[in-house]
């Protein structure tokens, strides 16, 4: 592992630029998949938070798509040699909106790679930067820092996570079921290729989880999702988040929320059917 964290380190500081245009199509695809009737995607209209995932996507050539169904690394992201990859959370600035209609340009950096040694073994976390601008400005209007952790294949005698307790009890509490319908529509919209989200022969044979994966990105748009639901006229500032453990399709979940005393910082959480909570997050408004 020594030599491949030296060689790892050359991707540091490595960078791309991305340009894309802010369509009606995406946003509207993803109210209906959430069963938002929302606002006509017209020019001008201000894209909810997170939903920039929707852009910018990859456009990696069939042949250079790896086994798991993401492309092979080692063009913009390090190649890892450990099989497994997942988002592991992110922290976002809010600076100024980003509207349909917008030209837009997003800078990515890999900012940092560390190698820790966890209870099932070697893992690797990535920190990718991403900077996104209205095409003309040099300001920023949304910083997102994404973090990525690779880890070893399953081995038979790993033992289970002890699970953490949800809170009790919250102001705002969702109900999702989530589908094979709706996890594909998500992997279709934001263009993710990674199996574990709709193979399902994939995600327990091979990668050994008991069935498939809910996208942490889909968590986390769902987690501000309610957030807006009951706070329609907040601007958010700041959003920060961290899976604690993987959302499997096999039961329904829950999305949660509470503001905190000072009015402007509100606890988020999702939990899953047994009360174990799954993502945990901070949102700061204004």
């Amino acid at each position: 592992m020594k030599n491949d964290h030296i060689e790892l380190s050359k991707w540091l500081g490595k960078t791309e630029v991305i340009c894309d245009v802010i369509s009606q199509a995406p946003y509207a695809a993803l109210s209906a998949t959430l069963d938002r009737q929302g606002k006509l995607a017209e020019p001008g209209l201000s894209l909810p938070p997170l939903w920039h995932w929707l852009y910018f996507l990859p456009k990696h050539l069939q042949s250079e798509i790896g086994l798991d169904g993401h492309a092979k690394l080692g063009s913009f992201l390090p190649p890892v040699t450990l099989p497994r990859r997942m988002w592991a959370g992110g922290r976002f600035k809010f600076n100024a909106p980003v509207c349909i209609g917008d030209a837009v340009s997003r800078t990515s950096e890999i900012e940092s790679i560390t190698e820790k040694i966890g209870r099932t073994g070697s893992l690797i976390f990535v920190t990718v930067r991403h900077d996104i601008r209205i095409s003309g400005s040099t300001e920023i209007a949304l910083s997102e820092w994404h973090d990525i952790v690779y880890r070893d294949a399953l081995k038979v005698n790993d033992t289970p996570t002890i699970p953490l307790a949800a809170p009790l009890s919250s102001a705002w509490e969702r109900k999702w079921i989530p589908s094979e319908v709706l996890l594909f529509r998500y992997s279709a919209l934001t263009f993710n290729g990674h199996r574990i989200h709709y193979d399902r022969s994939y995600v327990t044979q091979i990668e050994g989880y008991p069935g498939l994966i809910v996208h942490g990105p889909l968590i986390a748009t769902l987690l501000v999702d309610l957030l807006r639901w009951n706070y329609p006229d907040a601007e958010l500032i700041s959003f920060e988040f961290k899976a604690i453990r993987p959302t499997f399709d096999l039961h329904h979940f829950f999305v949660c929320g509470e503001p905190l005393k000072d009015g402007k910082t509100i606890h988020l959480w999702a939990k899953d059917h047994e009360g174990y909570l799954t993502m945990d997050a901070i949102a700061e408004i204004k």
